[in-house]
């Protein structure tokens, strides 16, 4: 935990500002430029970013965004402290623990643009134990880049949207979820005008090695809207997007208090790696490439939902079933049986694979999926992320 003044030190004492030439920015999200960051905030520079790491890293994400002339969102400051909610022990003032970093293009329609959405990924990782440095390349370092890439297409594009778009780099996401937790108990506008939330953790990578080709959209399972805007906007050729439901992970990321705001939301994922939470996710095994198409995806996304003549609504009584789930999970579990060697199956683990495959190819050829049918694909998909994946 550390102190304002520590924290302040440590933003006072950054070597490394951004120095991004006028010339180079584009609103075309670039390899080149996802890389660039991927690898900045990868680099022992920002410590891993936890500590006063996590407060260069700030400095050097609101340098970024006054850059590109974005408003600060929080008066006239880009940051936004989150402070320990306990108290101390000699009560005074609660220690300052980190701080978002939040951004806003305001909305050009006068009669839109009050509302808005808000686009989202976070900044802080595990820092240094020991002498291993934990990069969080993917973990989020690649969500960022996303988020950065995203704004500066926004800012500087001629097509001005219609809503406010808040983009913000969040911290403490590690920590429990402190930095998103902060900002939506105290948004910079008035949170019963947003419209839409949309985050992205560790989307430079496969799924177990075996997805490529996929991103994983989790949350549209709460709003027809939301559904419907996926099903209507596909990707562009070399990615796909597979649907799957949040009750699946649990609460693994920054939309967690935004969906019990009841907020509609989209949480993207390329999955979880071997890497995970290890010092070896690191830069040059990222998938740069994935990165751009998921990056573009998302810019898409957020563009129809500030020009949208109806917005996302919470699906208070649920929706039925989705069969890309269903999908996507089949294709998952079908490449794990077709990989012997790189996924090494008890028997039991195989039968219980190979018997859920199965059971969901029925789904398929049927094309409708039961309520029963989910809520026994929950808790199998449940047990199997546990088996599989279990770092």
């Amino acid at each position: 935990m550390f102190s304002i003044l520590a924290l302040s030190l440590a933003l006072s004492a950054d070597p490394f500002p951004y120095e991004k030439e006028e010339a180079e920015l584009s609103e075309e999200i670039r390899v080149e430029e996802l890389k660039a960051h991927v690898y900045r905030l990868s680099s022992p520079e920002f410590m891993g970013r936890a500590g006063p790491g996590a407060a260069r890293s700030a400095k050097h994400i609101a340098g970024i965004f006054e850059q590109l002339k974005l408003k600060p969102a929080f008066g006239d400051s880009y940051v936004q402290q989150i402070p320990w909610k306990l108290k101390n022990s000699d009560n005074k003032e609660p220690s300052i623990v980190g701080q978002n970093v939040a951004a806003i293009l305001p909305g050009s329609d006068p009669q839109l643009k009050d509302e808005w959405i808000l686009l989202t990924a976070h900044f802080d990782h595990l820092g240094k134990r020991g002498d291993k440095l934990y990069a969080g390349a993917d973990d989020d370092a690649s969500g960022m880049a996303m988020l950065l890439e995203v704004a500066e297409r926004f800012a500087l594009q001629k097509h001005k949207p219609k809503r406010t778009i808040v983009f913000v780099a969040f911290d403490q996401e590690e920590t429990g979820l402190l930095g998103s937790t902060h900002f939506a108990a105290n948004p910079p506008m008035d949170l019963k005008m947003l419209k839409a939330f949309i985050t992205a953790d560790m989307i430079g990578r496969s799924m177990a090695g075996v997805m490529d080709e996929y991103v994983f959209v989790l949350g549209s399972e709460n709003s027809k809207e939301m559904r419907q805007l996926l099903e209507d906007n596909q990707p562009k050729p070399g990615l796909r997007a597979g649907r799957v439901g949040t009750d699946i992970i649990g609460t693994r990321s920054d939309y967690g208090p935004f969906r019990d705001r009841k907020v509609p939301f989209l949480f993207f994922s390329t999955g979880m790696h071997e890497d995970y939470h290890q010092p070896s996710d690191t830069p040059e095994k990222i998938d740069y490439e994935k990165l751009k198409r998921i990056s573009d995806f998302i810019h898409d996304l957020t563009e129809k939902l500030t020009d949208a003549e109806k917005t996302p609504t919470w699906a208070t009584d649920g929706l039925p079933p989705d069969i890309d789930e269903v999908r996507s999970i089949h294709v998952l579990l079908t490449r794990i049986l077709d990989k012997p060697k790189v996924f090494p199956l008890s028997e039991k683990q195989r039968a219980l694979v190979s018997g859920t495959a199965e059971r969901l190819q029925g789904i398929l050829d049927r094309g409708k999926e039961t309520v029963t049918e989910r809520t026994a694909l929950l808790w199998t998909a449940r047990l199997l992320m546990s088996a599989l994946f279990q770092q």
